[in-house]
């Protein structure tokens, strides 16, 4: 029997009493449960509007932000952790964000089952995990059948945004998506940071170290 590789780990990372609320009193309001079963947007957000999937989307802050900025467009955050996911929760409530939602589940799954191919307007990618050791290359998320189911669910026109502080891991990404035929790239090489996409505090320490972030832009062919 296969397993699956993960991408991540769940870590026993500590979530506050807010968090914890959140997650408890929050999840049926602003949660989405997984099924394996397509997913119908527009019942979910009471329109029809583009849509866009954020995978790994952390604490919120960033996730948040772009989706109070673009009110016309609806979100939906992957996330795995508990504490992200808690927190997310709250900005939601807090912002009175109606164009967010937010699964628990392993993104590579809710993609596969539950969102339908050509549904997505974007794909959003901020800093996955760079598994540095060459060992746990095989754990990276975006591998070639990644590249695949991304672009199977992007809309033609659609855009799938990584960003990442690893140089490794931007050229392995780079020569991934370049090598995806459904993929074309928006630049030469890498992409200049768009200005929908907010610095984040973890950003903001590494450019002050010294660590360049690379940005890229695909776009998925008309045919």
């Amino acid at each position: 029997m296969n397993r699956q590789i993960r991408s991540y780990v769940l870590r026993q990372g500590r979530t506050t009493p807010a968090q914890q609320r959140a997650l408890g009193e929050l999840s049926h309001r602003f949660g989405i449960e997984f099924r394996d079963a397509p997913l119908d947007a527009a019942e979910v957000f009471g329109r029809k509007a583009p849509l866009v999937l954020e995978i790994g989307s952390g604490m919120g802050e960033t996730t948040a932000a772009i989706a109070q900025a673009e009110p016309g467009t609806d979100f939906i955050a992957v996330e795995v952790h508990a504490p992200g996911v808690g927190s997310l929760l709250r900005r939601i409530q807090a912002m009175d964000l109606r164009n967010l939602r937010v699964i628990r589940h392993d993104a590579v799954e809710v993609l596969a089952r539950m969102i339908p191919d050509g549904a997505l307007a974007g794909i959003h990618l901020f800093f996955p995990d760079p598994w540095p050791k060459k060992r746990h290359h095989k754990r990276r998320l975006v591998q070639p059948a990644f590249a695949a189911l991304a672009a199977r669910k992007l809309a033609p026109g659609g855009t799938l945004h990584a960003a990442t502080d690893w140089p490794e891991y931007a050229e392995q990404m780079l020569a991934v998506l370049g090598a995806e035929p459904r993929l074309e790239n928006t630049a030469a090489s890498y992409a200049a940071r768009p200005a929908r996409r907010p610095l984040t505090k973890f950003e903001q320490r590494g450019l002050a170290h010294g660590h360049a972030v690379r940005d890229l832009v695909f776009r998925r062919r008309a045919s």
